[in-house]
């Protein structure tokens, strides 16, 4: 469990550095528009050239040619810990964690035991169950794009590139193509034909609403037996005249008692995780 939970903090290492590395790369190695060698004129402005004009660059030791908007100090460090603020919620949204902690919030829903198990509890659980799902992508990540960038083998494009594809993998399989269809056609776009045609910008939310109606299902599928058993006691209270009492009273103990009886955890993680094979 180290080891998956390292993962994860590697991986969020890794997305904080490339995006930075790649924004100052680009910016460092971009020729300045009113730079010229020595001895030549310089060259006029192309307003139909993109490359031209201002330019954002986080790197401080770029050339301050009046076309550079740079950020002091202070500034950087508070893009890179936006980024950092906004990396878990990108990453929960691109793994299993959707899937399993709504599922195991429909378990306790369903079980009626209110704060039982604890937010800290069904949190941490969902996020050791994503570290084991991931893991085989995790692994991908590392051995294709992180490794290499740190052996200075490949650059920050190729690294970001080679990152992606095992989570768009992923995604890929777990999305119904329906929802896909749904983000290309909101999206005004040609119908892919393979994965390589899918935007990542759309495959995500697409990923998303896949997520969620599988994980509603499996909430609905683990009700059932539960209202059964509701449904029971509250018939036998009301045959025996006793109104007044609440159903939830009696009917909670016999709740535990079948969880207990299947072997309830082991049913629904095993459940869970061959759910995303």
């Amino acid at each position: 469990m180290t080891r998956r939970a390292g993962a994860w903090v590697v991986l969020g290492l890794m997305l904080v550095s490339l995006g930075a590395a790649a924004w100052a790369q680009t910016d460092s190695r971009r020729p300045s528009p009113g730079a010229t060698a020595p001895g030549k004129t310089p060259a006029a402005v192309d307003p139909a050239n993109p490359d031209t004009g201002f330019r954002f660059s986080l790197d401080p030791k770029a050339s301050d040619d009046g076309m550079t908007l740079q950020l002091s100090g202070p500034l950087r460090v508070l893009f890179l810990l936006t980024l950092i603020t906004l990396i878990p919620a990108v990453v929960m949204m691109m793994t299993s964690f959707t899937r399993i902690v709504i599922v195991l919030g429909f378990l306790r829903s369903a079980l009626g035991t209110q704060q039982i198990p604890p937010n800290q509890v069904m949190v941490g659980l969902a996020l050791f169950l994503t570290a084991f799902v991931m893991a085989p992508t995790l692994r991908d990540v590392n051995e294709k794009a992180l490794k290499p960038y740190l052996a200075n083998e490949i650059g920050v494009e190729a690294a970001i590139s080679r990152g992606l594809t095992p989570l768009r993998v992923m995604m890929y399989r777990q999305t119904r193509e329906a929802d896909i269809a749904l983000m290309v056609r909101l999206a005004k776009l040609d119908r892919p034909k393979s994965l390589a045609d899918v935007p990542t910008h759309v495959l995500v939310p697409a990923f998303i609403i896949s997520e969620l109606k599988t994980a509603f299902e499996m909430g609905f599928i683990i009700y059932v037996p539960f209202l059964i058993i509701d449904m029971v006691v509250a018939s036998t209270l009301m045959s025996m005249g006793m109104m007044m009492l609440p159903p939830v009273i009696i009917s909670m103990p016999f709740k535990l008692l079948l969880f207990v009886l299947v072997d309830g955890w082991h049913v629904i993680v095993r459940s869970l995780v061959t759910s995303f094979g």
